[in-house]
């Protein structure tokens, strides 16, 4: 469970840092990344706790 929590953080950071990238030099190859990043830490967020849902339920 800690596992999971350190990466969808880090993906999260990961995320900010290229939105970062993004800004500092306007290249839209960042912003792709960062969009791509946070949609996929968002699914496995989304999974995870569904997950944990699904425990409780059974």
């Amino acid at each position: 469970m800690l596992l999971f929590r350190f990466t969808i953080f880090f993906l999260l950071l990961a995320a900010g840092v290229c939105f970062a990238f993004y800004i500092g030099t306007g290249q839209q190859r960042f912003r792709v990344w960062g969009i791509r990043i946070l949609k996929w830490t968002v699914i496995a967020a989304l999974g995870f706790f569904g997950v944990l849902v699904l425990e409780r339920i059974l």
